[in-house]
């Protein structure tokens, strides 16, 4: 009986094959009788059009800080330091006294010189009269003429000789004022290096340093790489910087937090550091407050540069091949058209376009990764809107259908 109902429906089947075939290839075909794409729709893409526009460029930098000026206090003189006049840490005036050397043997050193300077002074004196007395007996012949010019000669050297005295007199003096050291600016003082009772030998021992913080001075290094791309920029007219290079000067101290007040690029070196292969540039911030203090590790943020008429994308429109960054277009056909780029700065707003792009065009920033050259798109109706914040993914096209299987 089995054998019976077998044999009577393979019959059947291999009589319906066929049809379920026909079925089975009229069902896989896309609606509208066109097989372009698999049966699948074209990809719905947002897109941004080119629009130049100004776009602001900083420049950001490692950073120390260091005083306006910094002095080393040496005393003139050498003795014996006989006492500290400030308070180590505090704001000390310019001219105010900081240490006392030993004022005792140079009082005696100028007491002396004023004596010497005395007996110059008796001994031109006496000269004068000798060459005064003989200069009419000469007329008379009564002395010869060597003794008078022995006379006059002995009056240049009298007159020398004072002037020697006088002059080791102002250096006696001098000698007995540099034993008050003073302070040559308005600053901050270090601690005092050498202590009450050391003997001091002159300038060859440091005794102390005072710092002026305000204003300050903030120190960086730019690399010569970024120093010669900023300068072909600026010639071939892509970046304006400010007159005379005078950039606006941002500090973000250790803690990440801004520091209030702005400052002004006033230096920048010509020569390259050859161990780091930088240049020095230096910026003045005012420091009213002494929050700032010397020494510190900061960043610089410099502003005020400009790149006129720049093509900025978002940097999910910017791909990457072995041949380099391309970004996908829709052209006229509203297909995917790639095209090779050369992208220049990142800015907050995605990537600078230095060359590849035009005004105009229509780049693709969503739904790239599902395109191919030449693939049909369409251009989504929000496709203006702008684009997801970062860390969002943007919206993925809903896939169609998959063929059922028979």
């Amino acid at each position: 009986m089995k054998a019976i109902i077998v044999s009577w429906i393979a019959p059947a089947a291999r009589a319906a094959l066929p049809l379920a075939l026909a079925l089975l290839a009229a069902g896989c075909q896309p609606s509208g009788g066109s097989n372009q794409g698999g049966g699948f729709p074209p990809p719905v893409v947002n897109i941004v059009t080119v629009e130049p526009k100004d776009v602001p460029v900083t420049y950001e930098y490692v950073a120390q800080t260091a005083g306006y000026r910094e002095v080393e206090v040496r005393a003139r003189v050498s003795g014996i330091l006989l006492k500290r006049n400030f308070r180590e840490g505090s704001v000390v005036k310019k001219g105010e006294s900081l240490f006392t050397i030993d004022t005792e043997p140079f009082r005696v050193a100028l007491a002396r010189s004023e004596a010497d300077l005395g007996i110059a002074e008796a001994r031109l004196a006496q000269a004068k009269r000798e060459a005064a007395r003989l200069r009419p007996v000469l007329e008379l012949k009564a002395v010869s003429q060597k003794e008078l010019d022995d006379a006059v000669s002995a009056e240049q050297v009298a007159e020398a000789e004072l002037k020697s005295a006088r002059a080791r007199v102002n250096e006696a003096r001098l000698n007995l004022e540099y034993t008050r050291v003073e302070s040559p600016i308005t600053g901050t003082a270090s601690r005092a290096v050498a202590s009450e009772g050391t003997l001091v030998s002159g300038p060859s021992v440091l005794l102390t340093t005072v710092t002026q913080t305000d204003p300050m001075y903030v120190i960086f290094g730019i690399p010569d790489r970024e120093r010669l791309a900023m300068r072909r920029d600026v010639e071939a007219g892509r970046l304006k910087i400010p007159d005379g290079g005078r950039f606006q000067v941002t500090v973000k101290l250790a803690d990440g937090s801004l520091y209030a007040r702005p400052g002004v690029l006033n230096f920048a070196d010509v020569r390259v550091n050859s161990q780091t292969g930088t240049s020095e540039a230096r910026a003045e911030i005012a420091n009213p407050d002494g929050l700032l203090r010397p020494g510190e590790f900061a960043r610089v943020v410099l502003a005020g540069a400009v790149r006129p008429g720049a093509i900025v994308i978002p940097q999910r429109a910017v791909l990457e091949s072995p041949k380099g960054k391309f970004a996908y277009i829709v052209n006229a056909e509203s297909k995917a058209e790639p095209r090779p780029l050369e992208v220049g700065d990142w800015t907050s707003g995605g990537w600078v376009i230095n060359a590849g792009l035009k005004p105009g065009d229509r780049v693709i920033v969503d739904g790239v990764l599902k395109l191919g050259p030449g693939a049909p798109v369409k251009i989504a109706d929000d496709a203006a809107a702008p684009a997801a914040p970062a860390g969002k993914k943007a919206p993925q096209d809903k896939k169609a259908p998959a063929a059922k299987k028979i």
